[in-house]
C-alpha cells in the first residue's frame, strides 16, 4: 500500500515540479527569446512570475517529505533549491546564442521563489489562523 501511496505522491507533487523545470530549461534553450511585453524590465517580471510558480511547486513537493513536513523547513529548502535552479538556468543561458545571463535575472528568479514561499506559508497556515478573532467587546 505504501508503494502505491508513494507513486501517487510522486505523480501529484514531484512530476509537475520536474515537468516545470524541464519547461524552464526548454525555454532557456530558445535562441533570442524575448518577453512578449515591451515595457522596461519586462524580463524581470517574467522571471519573477516564472520562478514564483517554480517556488510554489517546489515548496509543495518538499512539504511531502517527512523530514520537511514543517512549512519552515520545506520553505527554506524550496528557496535554496529554487535559487540553485535559477543560478543553473542563468549559467546555462549564457551558453545559448542570442541569450543573456545576468545576476539581476537571477535576483528576480530568487525573489519570485521567496515570494512564493511567503504565499505558500500563508495558504497552508491552519484554518483557525485565517479567520480573524472577533473584536474585543469588553469594557471600552
Amino acid at each position: 500500500m505504501a508503494h502505491v501511496s508513494r507513486a501517487k505522491s510522486f505523480i501529484r507533487y514531484w512530476l509537475p515540479l520536474l515537468a516545470y523545470v524541464v519547461l524552464i530549461f526548454s525555454l532557456s534553450s530558445m535562441p533570442r527569446l524575448r518577453p512578449p511585453f515591451g515595457f522596461l524590465n519586462a524580463d524581470k517580471v517574467i522571471h519573477m512570475g516564472e520562478y514564483s510558480v517554480l517556488g510554489w511547486l517546489t515548496g509543495r513537493a518538499l512539504h511531502t517529505v517527512p523530514a520537511m513536513s514543517g512549512l519552515g523547513a520545506s520553505g527554506l529548502a524550496a528557496i535554496a533549491l529554487g535559487g540553485a535552479i535559477g543560478a543553473t538556468d542563468e549559467l546555462y543561458q549564457s551558453t545559448v546564442p542570442g541569450r543573456e545571463s545576468s545576476v539581476l535575472d537571477w535576483a528576480a528568479d530568487f525573489l519570485g521563489v521567496v515570494l512564493s514561499q511567503v504565499a505558500y506559508a500563508w495558504y497552508k497556515r491552519p484554518r483557525s489562523d485565517r479567520v480573524s478573532a472577533p473584536p474585543d467587546t469588553r469594557e471600552r
